[in-house]
């Protein structure tokens, strides 16, 4: 196996179904270049695959020289050597050599895994073996660490904890089960949820009057002006953001983000208080079920809910230890790694294909960080 040149690098991509992340890690774990674009789905597999390519081409073009090798992690069902589905993008069997023009070794990944091993080596999960990495975004799905790697099962399937049936008589989920975890629980579902709550409430007799803040104040339309909640994502409410009563059209529609939901319930609104309690419930039920199944030595949660901080993790954490009667709940740890976990994976993957298996065990957590992800 040839030894990979001091200061050389590799071309890493997380490509997600709305936008690719890409960057150029070198040897010792520097972040080099990082750089985004938009996942061209709208326009079909084909072009999403050309656009990857070209995505590539470009980060090998601002490196020095050649790159050692290139990462990817891509969604759906994976191989190292062949993405074989994604419905989301809508490929099949595209094999790894079709996303580069370059010669040099790549790996692929599936996208969630990917974001796990990076935590694993790099992150919140360094020191533990056996661990449970959850991004919670638009989706939930999981990446099971078990004996330090990730875990995909038979056919790839492995960590599909979104779908998870935690409420046997509830809503139909997406993917034609019912009560899954995601339908609850995901960042997507929480604004979705909190909106239909309150088209009904206006649809039935008009909406009621504006939630108050601790400090008496009404929430305003636009949400300018707020303070941030306690224990919310940290910022005010955004303006244009939902739960400010405001309604998207005539169509009666309350459009919403997940962050707004948080907060609102943070200050007491009731609808968003029932839509929070129901995604923490959810949570704690499909998270009992791992812990029971697995015994992981931690949770490590991550994705944009993660920023909710305490909202989150504080309560989620009381209903994880009292569901689980004769046992400790294991801690629930924030994701170390943020939203670049995935590019990171990637540069890993794109390490190992170089021939370097234990890359990134020197790497220092600083120096991941800087520049970040844009």
């Amino acid at each position: 196996m040839s030894a990979v040149k001091a200061g050389s690098y590799v071309v890493a991509l997380d490509v997600g179904g709305t936008a690719m992340k890409g960057g150029l890690v070198g040897s010792t774990g520097e972040v080099l270049l990082t750089d985004k674009r938009a996942t061209p789905r709208a326009e079909g597999p084909l072009r999403v695959v050309e656009a990857i390519s070209a995505f590539i081409d470009d980060l090998a073009e601002a490196g020095q020289g050649s790159p050692s090798g290139v990462g990817l992690a891509v969604p759906g069902l994976v191989t190292s050597g062949t993405a074989v589905y994604s419905a989301n993008i809508g490929w099949k069997d595209v094999p790894a050599a079709d996303f580069t023009s370059l010669e040099v070794p790549i790996r692929l990944g599936h996208d969630v895994r990917t974001g796990g091993l990076a935590e694993r080596v790099l992150g919140a999960g360094r020191a533990e073996p056996d661990f449970l990495f959850l991004p919670i975004g638009t989706g939930i799905a999981g990446a099971m660490i078990i004996a330090g790697e990730p875990y995909g099962g038979s056919a790839g399937w492995g960590g599909e904890i979104g779908h998870i049936p935690v409420f046997p008589d509830g809503e139909r989920c997406a993917c034609g089960q019912v009560g899954c975890l995601e339908t609850y629980a995901s960042a997507a579902s929480v604004a979705r949820r909190y909106g239909e709550r309150r088209s009904r409430a206006a649809s039935v007799g008009g909406l009621s009057a504006p939630s108050s803040s601790g400090s008496g104040r009404p929430i305003a339309p636009g949400g300018t002006g707020m303070e941030p909640a306690a224990g919310g994502f940290g910022r005010p409410i955004a303006p244009g953001g939902a739960g400010m009563e405001a309604v998207a059209g005539g169509s009666g529609t309350v459009v919403a983000s997940a962050e707004d939901v948080v907060a609102l319930a943070m200050r007491g609104d009731p609808d968003a208080s029932t839509v929070w309690d129901e995604a923490l419930e959810a949570l704690s039920l499909a998270l009992a079920s791992y812990t029971l199944l697995l015994d992981p030595s931690s949770i490590v949660i991550g994705g944009g809910l993660a920023e909710a901080g305490p909202a989150l993790f504080e309560p989620l954490a009381e209903r994880l230890e009292s569901r689980l009667t004769f046992r400790a709940a294991p801690p629930l740890r924030r994701a170390a790694l943020g939203m670049s976990a995935g590019m990171l994976g990637a540069a890993l993957l794109g390490w190992q294909a170089a021939g370097i298996p234990d890359a990134g065990a020197t790497w220092a957590l600083d120096v991941l960080r800087s520049p970040s992800v844009p």
